[in-house]
């Protein structure tokens, strides 16, 4: 019994799944490589952010760095080569996540220390293990429309710390603010841009880290970069365990960090269908529970070296499309060499002496992405006919109240000062809460469409051409209105039905009118005619 509760589990069962091609060590290491600079950029933003946000020391910011790529680097090897309940066994790097972030400054803004952001992370992460095999249950609670909106939110609330970073990132020195500080922030900005949009490959993969070396290199030339610190201490060394004290355990920001797990276990859900669907292997609910668990795992033990909650990275998924490399061992390899990046020391103090005004120009691209990302996953959700327009609205206007008005939550309890203080935690209550009113309890209980998702119906008889508006024209046979959406095309024997059935309130969207219509495929064209009802005619 104990030797099949280990076995490997049935996708792992196959040799010859794309995902276990073995490739020769210097092609796999050489192709890890390209993994580990394709997300360099992204995963040393977060312990930047962070431990600036703490006030941290560059010392312990370097701290921060190798802890991060070190814990990144483990767990990118237990998820793509695996152990028993372990890993999704595919090729997915892991790294700390952007979407703790803003999360994180809001228990530090709320005058709770590192300590207390630690323990959230593993005490948040726990449960987040614990849960993973009935995630699926819950992920339908998580459709685009409220992941989008949560991840528009995290990078529209971290536009302030880019802004914050362009101008020196502390606000008590002579130079904040200064034109040159904004200058090689913008500068910094420009050239990741010109790199993004040149015709090599590797440069626009390389961006970010290449705008950061080059934007610091013109910073040092002109004196605004100091570097006298590196080299200090063993070249060689392994991550220290709690390092920045023992984990303090609050309530409220626990509660506020399980919200930014329940959207990283969506995410990196998504991450793991979207690549097995681009090495067509399958994915079944046993695959992605253990790479929830190898998630959280990760997440957990993070702290204790001095990092973050661990996800993958979206990034590498495009570039496992972009590359065709199926084996989930180079991605392997990528975690091997992020390991011993992570036992270097000196590596830790070069990027914690990069000078803030370039973090704010590379931050600008950085949150503006994150946001773009949301605004695309937003772009897929359909709002005829139902309640997902407001409900985009309310979770971001939610999320920004903290933003732009930092006091806001000042005379309530501290506990919900702390949930609330942070837009993701907000935009994230307000998405979830009102997805299960408006799409799965009211969708259940009513067919009136809201004044805020309803239009009037409109369609078109051939004795009834006099109701044509302007805007309307005929586009490949068919009626299009001023908005560029469909007018239906009815059957004069047809009419009377939907009449009845719009004042039934069982038709109440165009997309409804085109349903009733399906029964009647058959019927020969010449017995169609436009029609268009107001509501004023029903």
């Amino acid at each position: 019994m104990v030797k099949s509760l280990f076995a490997k589990p049935a996708y792992a069962a196959n040799p010859d799944a794309p995902e276990n091609e073995r490739l020769p060590s210097g092609r796999t290491f050489a192709y890890g490589l390209q993994h580990v600079l394709t997300m360099y950029g992204g995963i040393l933003a977060v312990p930047l952010i962070i431990g600036n946000a703490a006030g941290l020391s560059p010392d312990d910011i370097a701290k921060l760095v190798t802890g991060t790529l070190f814990v990144g680097g483990l767990a990118t090897v237990l998820q793509s080569a695996g152990l028993p309940f372990l890993g999704s066994r595919l090729p997915l790097v892991q790294g700390v996540s952007f979407a703790a972030v803003a999360t994180m400054l809001a228990i530090l803004n709320g005058g709770n220390g590192l300590q207390d952001v630690f323990g959230a992370i593993i005490a948040a992460s726990v449960i987040g293990f614990l849960i993973a095999p009935f995630f699926a249950k819950i992920v339908r609670f998580f459709p685009p429309v409220v992941t989008g909106t949560v991840i528009t939110a995290i990078g529209l609330t971290l536009f302030p710390v880019a802004a914050n970073w362009a101008m020196g990132g502390d606000s008590e020195t002579s130079d904040y603010g200064s034109i040159m500080n904004i200058s090689l922030a913008l500068l910094t900005f420009a050239i990741i841009i010109v790199l993004s949009k040149v015709g090599v490959a590797i440069l626009s993969r390389l961006a970010i880290l290449l705008g950061l070396v080059v934007g610091t290199l013109v910073a040092w030339f002109l004196g605004q970069a100091d570097f006298s610190e590196v080299g200090d201490g063993l070249p060689i060394a392994f991550p220290g365990l709690l390092e920045f004290g023992v984990p303090t355990f609050d309530i409220a920001a626990i509660l506020s960090m399980v919200i930014v797990i329940l959207v990283i276990k969506t995410e990196t859900t998504a991450d793991i269908i979207a690549v097995g669907e681009i090495i067509d292997t399958p994915v079944d609910s046993r695959r992605i529970a253990d790479g929830l668990r190898a998630d959280m795992l990760a997440s957990a033990a993070a702290p204790f070296f001095g990092s973050f909650t661990q996800s993958a990275f979206a990034q590498n998924v495009g570039l496992v499309a972009l590359s065709g490399i199926k084996s989930r061992w180079v991605v392997t390899a990528g975690g091997v060499i992020m390991v011993a990046l992570g036992l270097v020391p000196w590596l830790g103090q070069v990027v914690a002496a990069i000078p803030m005004p370039i973090l704010g120009g590379a931050g600008i691209v950085l949150f503006g992405t994150v946001a773009a990302s949301g605004i695309r996953s937003l772009s897929t959700v359909k709002y005829d006919g139902n309640m997902n327009l407001v409900i985009v609205a309310s979770a971001l206007a939610f999320g920004m109240i903290p933003v732009v008005s930092p006091d806001f939550y000042a005379a309530f309890p501290s506990w919900f000062e702390t949930i609330f203080h942070s837009g993701i935690s907000s935009a994230a209550i307000v998405a979830v809460v009102l997805n299960i009113v408006f799409n799965e309890i009211a969708a259940k209980t009513t067919t009136q469409a809201s004044v805020f998702a309803a239009k009037p119906l409109r369609y078109l008889t051939s004795s009834h051409l006099a109701d044509l508006q302007d805007g309307d024209v005929f586009v490949d046979g068919k009626l299009v209105d001023c908005d560029g959406e469909e007018v239906p095309v009815i059957p004069e024997e047809k009419l009377p039905e939907v009449k009845e059935k719009i004042e039934r309130g069982e038709v109440t969207t165009t997309a409804e009118i085109a349903q009733v219509l399906e029964k009647d495929k058959t019927r020969p064209a010449s017995s169609e005619s436009f029609v268009r009802k107001t509501e004023t005619d029903q």
